[in-house]
């Protein structure tokens, strides 16, 4: 197996991180997750964010921005699954005996399989960002909506993203045994989970606030309910959209805490407890693009009734 520095990487048999060498230097077992439950992770993340993405694009209801966004989730949920399963389909095989890699092959695989994870974290959590913001606007904007966030706007901020995300997901595993990188990743992470916080609990108190006025006016008007029916479907999918950055939170936020530990307390035994669960933080990790779909499914029903058409018909 080839030395290189790889924090993204779970292994059968060895566990590689930039601070371990093969052995842990403490009392706390290693915690190994068996290589069926991440194939299965994985092959079914992939399944379920490939019909989102079809789903999508088959039904034209669903070609609004919120949508676009949605779509653009489940896609880079969809590249980390098509490369964490054949990542673990190839180590298998290399298992089995079936599959010789060594040397070269062996890092140029790692290098693809953890920029395309990262590119995927970047372009998540970028995806999770601009959902917020089209909700934002939705919400407290509702007039203006269609002339702000305009299909052909909606398009140039998601080359941007995937630009964006790709090309800085090379330098970021390239140069990830650099403290400077994890740092950057670090504060991209907690500064993204402020502002769409801040977004969120913003949204919600306003929100509050034009129910309170609404509840107020005279009862009997059109007017009161349409505005009432209005704001109630802009909030649920405000709503929704929380529930899917509380999901990317948990299934992220014990990586992130890993890479603060690695950097603070390299050497601490305690600290050596916490990183003995990589393998399990991994796979929340990758139980974060099973969880989205589930969560699209149930909270939307104009893509429940689009998955019904699609098997149905």
């Amino acid at each position: 197996m080839s030395e290189k520095p790889d924090v993204f990487r779970t292994s059968n048999h060895v566990l590689r991180t930039s601070h371990l060498s093969s052995m842990n230097q403490s009392d706390c077992p290693e915690v190994r997750i068996p290589f069926p439950v991440f194939f299965a992770v994985g092959a079914l993340s992939l399944a379920e964010n490939l019909l989102v993405v079809a789903a999508v694009i088959w039904n034209r209801n669903l070609h609004s921005p919120m949508y676009c966004f949605i779509c653009s989730l489940a896609a880079f949920n969809t590249v980390a699954s098509l490369a964490k399963t054949c990542e673990n389909l190839t180590m298998a095989l290399a298992d089995a005996g079936q599959l010789r890699m060594a040397g070269s092959s062996e890092t140029k695989m790692d290098d693809v399989v953890d920029s395309l994870l990262c590119m995927s974290f970047v372009g998540s959590i970028s995806s999770i960002l601009a959902i917020a913001v089209d909700r934002y606007i939705t919400i407290f904007h509702a007039l203006r909506y269609h002339n702000i966030m305009t299909m052909r706007r909606t398009g140039a901020v998601l080359a941007v993203i995937w630009t964006a995300c790709g090309v800085l997901a090379v330098p970021m595993v390239a140069f990830f045994r650099f403290n400077f990188i994890k740092i950057v990743l670090v504060v991209f992470f907690f500064a993204s989970l402020a502002i769409i916080c801040f977004l969120y609990v913003y949204m919600f108190m306003l929100a509050l606030i034009h129910a309170r006025r609404i509840a107020a006016l005279p009862a009997g008007g059109g007017r009161k309910y349409h505005r009432q029916g209005r704001r109630g479907g802009n909030m649920r999918g405000a709503l929704t959209l929380t529930i899917l950055f509380a999901a990317f939170l948990v299934c992220w936020a014990p990586f992130f805490l890993h890479l603060i530990i690695l950097m603070l307390c390299p050497t601490d035994p305690y600290c050596e407890c916490y990183r003995s669960l990589f393998e399990l933080h991994v796979l929340l990790m990758m139980s974060h693009a099973l969880v989205d779909p589930a969560i699209y499914a149930f909270r939307s029903a104009e893509l429940r009734h689009t998955f019904r058409k699609m098997f149905c018909s």
